[in-house]
């Protein structure tokens, strides 16, 4: 999992809507696109943390 890199991804989202709320309609269509960033980023940390849960159920 790689943490501190969906951070960084959530520190850009944070600009970019204070530009946005600023009136860069541009900044919106990348925040949209760092928002769909940090989905995906949140989604491989969910498998990963599925996968452990999986293997030490079997180790049991």
């Amino acid at each position: 999992m790689d943490l501190s890199n969906l951070m960084l991804e959530i520190e850009s989202l944070r600009v970019e809507l204070d530009k946005f709320e600023r009136g860069n309609n541009s900044a919106g269509t990348r925040a949209r696109k760092v928002c769909q960033n940090i989905k995906k980023s949140v989604q491989d940390i969910r498998e990963k943390i599925q996968e452990k849960k999986g293997a030490s159920k079997d180790e049991e």
